[in-house]
C-alpha cells in the first residue's frame, strides 16, 4: 500500500509541475497579446502625429490583427490543454486520497484488532488470578 501511495504521490507531483509549466505558458502569450495591444496604440497614435506614417497604418493594423489572432488561438489551445491537465491532477490527487483512505482504514483495522487481543488477553490472566485465588 505504501507503495501505492508514494506511486500516486509521484504521479500527482509531476502533473503539479505539469500544470505550472502550462499556466506560465499561457501568461507569457497573454503577456504578448497585450504587448501587441500596446503596440497597436502606439501605432495609432505615431499615425495621428505623423500623416506619412498614416499611409502604412492600414497594413500594420492587417499584420497585428493577424498576429493577434495567431496569439489568441495559441491562448485558447494551452487554455484547453490547462483543463485537460487540471481534469488529470483532479483524478490523479483523488486516486491518491482513495489509497491514503484504505491505508488509513487498514491500519484503524488492525489497531483495533490488536487492542482487541491485548484486551483479551488481560481477560484471561485477570481470570486465571481469579481462579487461582
Amino acid at each position: 500500500m505504501k507503495s501505492l501511495i508514494r506511486i500516486s504521490t509521484h504521479e500527482v507531483e509531476m502533473l503539479q509541475k505539469r500544470l505550472a509549466e502550462i499556466v506560465d505558458r499561457r501568461t507569457t502569450a497573454e503577456l504578448r497579446l497585450v504587448v501587441l495591444e500596446a503596440e497597436g496604440e502606439a501605432e495609432l497614435l505615431r499615425a495621428r502625429n505623423d500623416a506619412e506614417a498614416g499611409w502604412y497604418l492600414v497594413g500594420f493594423r492587417e499584420g497585428l490583427r493577424q498576429r493577434k489572432a495567431a496569439v489568441q488561438a495559441e491562448i485558447d489551445a494551452i487554455g484547453r490543454e490547462e483543463a485537460g491537465a487540471r481534469d488529470a491532477l483532479s483524478e490523479a490527487f483523488e486516486a491518491l486520497k482513495k489509497y491514503e483512505h484504505v491505508n488509513d482504514a487498514h491500519a484503524t483495522a488492525a489497531r483495533k484488532e490488536q487492542d482487541r487481543r491485548d484486551t483479551a488477553a488481560l481477560d484471561e490472566l485477570g481470570l486465571r488470578r481469579m481462579s487461582g485465588r
